[in-house]
C-alpha cells in the first residue's frame, strides 16, 4: 500500500525509524493530513471518481493548507515535511522518495510542468517552474528558483538556482561542472 510507504518514509525522516510508535507519532505531525488527502485524491482520480477527488483536493486546500493538482503523480515515499503553502501543478510527475518542505511551488509554464527524479529533497520556499528535469538524488536549497535542468547528484541553490555541489553515486562529493 503506497500510503503506508509514504508514512514509513516520513517516520524515518522525522524520527529516524519506522516502528509502530514512530508511525503513530507521524500520523499526528504537520503535513501528514495533506499526504493522506493527496493519496486519497490520487486514488479517486485514477478510478474516475471526480467528485470524490475534488472533495479530497478541497479538504487538502482547507485543512492541509496545500494545493496539489488532481493529475499530479508521485511515486512511493512522497513526504510533505510541512504542508503549509505547498502548491503543485496537476501535470507534475515525480519519482519515489520526494521530500518537500513548506512554501514550495512546483508549477507549469506555458502548459509544461517539471519532472522530478527519485530521492529528491526540496527545501522551504523553493520554486521549480516550467520545462525542468530534476535528476535523481538532487537537493534543492531553501528559496532556490530552479528554471533549468538539474543533473543527478547535484545540490542547487540561489536565484536563479545554480549548482553548489555535486555528489557521485555513493554520495561522495565531486567537483562541480558548473
Amino acid at each position: 500500500m503506497i500510503i503506508l510507504e509514504d508514512l514509513r518514509a516520513k517516520a524515518q525522516w522525522c524520527y529516524g525509524d519506522s516502528s509502530r510508535r514512530a508511525l503513530l507519532k507521524t500520523l499526528l505531525t504537520d503535513g501528514t493530513f495533506a499526504m493522506l488527502c493527496y493519496r486519497s485524491m490520487q486514488w479517486c482520480h485514477r478510478r474516475r471518481l471526480a467528485p470524490l477527488a475534488m472533495l479530497a483536493n478541497k479538504l487538502n486546500a482547507f485543512f492541509g493548507q496545500c494545493i496539489i493538482g488532481r493529475g499530479a503523480e508521485f511515486g512511493p515515499g512522497f513526504v510533505l515535511i510541512h504542508s503549509q503553502g505547498v502548491v503543485i501543478n496537476g501535470s507534475v510527475r515525480g519519482g519515489a522518495h520526494v521530500y518537500i518542505e513548506h512554501q514550495v511551488t512546483i508549477g507549469a509554464e506555458k502548459y509544461v510542468s517539471p519532472r522530478i527524479g527519485d530521492h529528491v529533497f526540496i527545501g522551504a520556499g523553493a520554486k521549480i517552474v516550467g520545462d525542468v528535469a530534476i535528476g535523481d538524488d538532487v537537493r534543492v536549497g531553501a528559496n532556490a528558483v530552479v528554471l533549468k535542468d538539474v543533473p543527478p547528484g547535484a545540490t542547487v541553490g540561489g536565484i536563479p538556482a545554480r549548482i553548489l555541489r555535486m555528489r557521485d553515486a555513493e554520495g561522495e562529493p565531486r567537483p562541480s561542472t558548473d
